[in-house]
C-alpha cells in the first residue's frame, strides 16, 4: 500500500454550521509538495436507503435540492445524529421522510462523496417489511413519496429528476443484489 503524504500545515479558511473549509499542504514520499482544500463535516456521516414498499415496489422521494435549485426524486437519506449507529439512523429517517419503519435493514454500501476535497461517508441501505410510523423531520415541507414499480427502473435511471449519484448507486447496487 502507497504511504500516504505528510501533513505538514492545516489552515482553516472558513466555517458553517455543516463544514470547515480548510487548506492542507502536503509532503508526498516522492518529495514533491502541494496544497489542496477539503472539507470537514461535523457530523457523523450520513444515510440513504432504498425502501421496498413490497416485493415489486419502492418508495421514492421527491425533494427540493438547493445545490440545483430543482426538485428531484430520490431515495430517503439524512446525517447520522450523534450517538445514533448508521442502523437507527437510515430507519428514523425513512419514518420522517417517508412516515415509514423498516422491521428489516440491510447494508449494502458505504461509500464517499468526492473524496479529493470531501471527507463525507455515506451509509446505503435497503430497508424491508416496512410498517406504518411517521416521526416529524426538519424538512421545510412535506416530501411526496412516490410508489415506483420495479420492472419499470429503466424508466426511472432515463427520467431528467433521477439524477441524484448517491440514489443511482444505491438503485443499482440494491438491484445487483436482489439477483
Amino acid at each position: 500500500m502507497k504511504q500516504l503524504p505528510e501533513i505538514l500545515k492545516r489552515t482553516l479558511v472558513a466555517s458553517s454550521r455543516f463544514f470547515n473549509i480548510e487548506t492542507v499542504s502536503l509532503k508526498f514520499s516522492n518529495g514533491q509538495q502541494r496544497e489542496f482544500e477539503r472539507m470537514q463535516g461535523f457530523n457523523q456521516g450520513a444515510v440513504l436507503i432504498v425502501p421496498f414498499y413490497d416485493k415489486d415496489t419502492l418508495l421514492l422521494i421527491r425533494e427540493y435540492g438547493a445545490g440545483t435549485h430543482s426538485y428531484g426524486l430520490g431515495f430517503p437519506k439524512g446525517l447520522i445524529d450523534k450517538g445514533e449507529s448508521p442502523e437507527i439512523a437510515a430507519n428514523r429517517e425513512l419514518k420522517e421522510e417517508v412516515g415509514f419503519g423498516a422491521a428489516r435493514l440491510q447494508h449494502l454500501k458505504t461509500v464517499t462523496m468526492a473524496p479529493s476535497y470531501f471527507s463525507s461517508e455515506m451509509h446505503l441501505f435497503m430497508a424491508f417489511d416496512l410498517y406504518p410510523e411517521k416521526l416529524k423531520g426538519d424538512e421545510p415541507e412535506a416530501l411526496e413519496v412516490i410508489k415506483w414499480p420495479l420492472n419499470k427502473i429503466d424508466e426511472l435511471l432515463a427520467r431528467d429528476d433521477f439524477q441524484e449519484a448517491r440514489s443511482i448507486s444505491a438503485l443499482l447496487l440494491a438491484i445487483k443484489t436482489l439477483k
